[in-house]
């Protein structure tokens, strides 16, 4: 064999070996004719471990609690449960836990799993859960008392000892209210009490403290899927966002009959928040298996993480991971090609095999993926009101891009009972529609701002309600439902969906109200957020037309399918429904769309182009009838 021409043929494909090689070959010539197959193979070894990872564009982790890492001492018992996991599923990286519920690892366990996991190439960082021994419901720390402080600290200094990186699972908030706290507290809220003390904790008990043990020590901190009520328990998005190192994604949604009764759509709503809060510095997203009824409901909390462009998933936990699935949680639907498939996981499925599945079928196309753009929806930090609506509007097909600035620069501003805490935010909203630009805000929103918004448009909302299945032209639902009456002055502004009760009486599912070169829209929210889901086609169908001047593409069909828009043309179709159905997507720029999936073209029909008032549109645009699978995606470029 000619080792020298090997090495030629390596220069070519390596700038690292290129040097090593090149070195060698005028220094050690005789040396080189010398290598053996075997130190060949370990420079390959070596290239293999220097590749970005085992996905195209993102990564993948688990999470492993500290129960669970005391048994890492035991590397045979390791090295069985870890050839049993990646023999299914390709992992990057562990979190490897410190304390949880009054729980320190092993420190012997905590080197054994370092040293284990460094030797498979996987990478590893630290983890710690604030959490107390309780009465069976999680305790956090009490963050008043001298004990409980040094303890957090304590905590703190040992896992900066081992990792130069660890995150806070997303216990790091304060629902102590034990004398000390009270004391403490005051007369102040428990927000305003709590927001300041966890500020407190989180420089002095966490950050400041880990880099004095360890400089190099970078911090995270993992915030739950509940962020509506982060602030009543301390978690602070403007202070802690710029105090910690990075930043990670509850994106658990469970099943939506749950206590939290979060919608899927929050998954991937999440995502895109906490990235425009804190660019380039959210990490990625974290799901466990709780919560489901059927094995497809996990997979698609992965996928929607993803589909907000998280650079990486955490898988939560360990333990869980091998878990057998369940039978029970095959979906109905399953053997019609849905886009996760019950029957490619093989015998004795576990989550793993689960989340195999959902990780490889984004790969295809996480790559091709553009940045994510939706209708903006401005939610001030720390802000509360009219909690989760987004993720409605997500599920009832309007693309929601939520962000904590007001953004002048958008076509169409979405304002919600949130925005109310912007003091200014009656001046932005002047200088939006003066731009000839349009806001559209909620009822919800108008009942707390409607003495201010006078100077623009006088309407009158009040604690009158209506129980309505009438829209007009727009069609009728198929159960009555409860929604607020918004009144205004003829000619002042105009209905434009409408809610008509025995076909006498009516006010405005959604109307509008001129104010210099912009339009004003006031959209009637129903009292329960799940009428968005009766709401017949035709309305959802008018209220996303009005909505998306800022897209390139808007959806026609039913309730509970999304669409996840990206600014390179690409964009996703998602159905959360349990029978297959066609839903239309308009695009005004195109003839045809390709699917990135399997290849195939669908050409266009033509439409009329949705008019709006003050909006110049096209006469026509490009309809394209797209055919979905239960519980399944599909992936286009225009």
């Amino acid at each position: 064999m000619n080792y020298l021409k090997i090495m030629d043929k390596m220069l070519k494909n390596s700038r690292i070996y290129y040097n090593i090689a090149l070195y060698y070959k005028l220094k050690f010539n005789n040396l080189m004719k010398k290598i053996t197959c075997i130190a060949l193979a370990m420079l390959l070894s070596l290239s293999f471990s220097l590749k970005a990872g085992n996905y195209n564009g993102f990564k993948v982790s688990i999470y492993i609690t500290a129960s669970d890492v005391d048994k890492m001492q035991n590397t045979k018992w390791l090295d069985s449960v870890w050839t049993t996991i990646s023999s299914r599923l390709k992992v990057d990286k562990v979190f490897i836990e410190t304390y949880r519920d009054g729980l320190y690892t092993n420190e012997a366990a905590l080197v054994a799993a370092k040293k284990f996991f460094s030797a498979k190439k996987i990478e590893y960082s630290g983890g710690i859960t604030f959490t107390q021994k309780g009465d069976g419901k999680f305790m956090t720390f009490c963050y008043t008392t001298p004990e409980g402080r040094a303890e957090v600290k304590k905590i703190s200094e040992i896992t900066a000892k081992h990792f130069d990186e660890f995150i806070l699972d997303d216990f790091f908030f304060n629902s102590c209210k034990c004398e000390h706290c009270t004391a403490a507290k005051g007369d102040r809220s428990w927000t305003d009490f709590r927001l300041e003390l966890m500020n407190d904790a989180a420089k002095n008990l966490v950050v400041d403290a880990a880099k004095a043990v360890n400089s190099k020590c970078k911090v995270i901190i993992k915030y739950p899927n509940w962020y509506e009520h982060f602030p009543a328990l301390g978690f602070d998005l403007g202070a802690e966002a710029k105090l910690f190192d990075g930043i990670w994604s509850g994106t658990e949604t469970r099943n939506p009959d749950g206590e939290q009764h979060l919608q899927a759509y929050l998954s991937y709503e999440i995502i895109r928040y906490l990235s425009n809060i804190a660019p380039g510095r959210n990490g990625g997203g974290w799901v466990d298996p709780y919560g489901m009824a059927y094995a497809d409901r996990y997979a698609e909390q992965l996928w929607l993480t993803l589909f907000g462009k998280a650079p990486e998933c955490t898988l939560y936990q360990f333990s869980d991971v091998q878990r057998p699935v369940s039978s029970n949680s095959k979906g109905k639907w399953q053997g019609t090609g849905t886009s996760f498939d019950w029957d490619k996981m093989g015998e004795k499925p576990t989550i793993a095999s689960v989340a195999a599945q959902a990780f490889e079928g984004v790969d295809k196309f996480y790559s091709k993926l553009g940045n994510p753009v939706g209708i903006k929806s401005y939610k001030p930090v720390n802000s509360v009101g009219d909690d989760n609506l987004q993720n409605y509007l997500g599920m009832a097909g309007l693309p929601i891009e939520m962000v904590p600035e007001f953004p002048s620069d958008a076509k169409l501003v979405l304002l919600t009972e949130q925005a109310a805490y912007d003091k200014d935010l009656i001046t932005k909203i002047k200088k939006q529609l003066k731009a000839g630009k349009e806001v559209m805000i909620t009822s919800g929103l108008l009942s707390l701002i409607q003495k201010e918004l006078g100077d623009i448009v006088e309407l009158r909302i009040n604690e009158k309600r209506a129980f309505v299945n009438d829209f007009g032209r727009y069609g009728k639902s198929a159960e009555k439902m409860i929604v607020p009456q918004v009144l205004y002055y003829t000619n002042d502004a105009w209905e434009d969906i409408p809610v008509i009760d025995k076909g006498v009486a009516g006010w405005p599912l959604l109307m509008q109200a001129r104010y210099e070169n912009g339009a004003l829209w006031v959209l009637t929210i129903p009292d329960s957020y799940a009428d968005i889901y009766a709401l017949p086609q035709g309305v959802l169908n008018r209220i996303r037309t009005v909505a998306s001047p800022d897209l390139p593409v808007r959806l026609e069909g039913p309730d509970n399918v999304s669409l996840f828009v990206y600014d390179n043309g690409t964009f996703i179709v998602e159905s959360f429904r349990d029978e297959p159905l066609k839903v239309k997507v308009i695009v005004d720029d195109s003839k045809q769309i390709s699917d990135l999936l399997d290849g195939s073209v669908i050409e266009s029909t033509p439409a009329m182009a949705g008019r709006t008032w003050l909006r110049t549109t096209a006469s026509r645009a490009n309809a394209f009838e797209i055919e979905l699978k239960p519980h399944s995606y599909r992936v286009f470029k225009k």
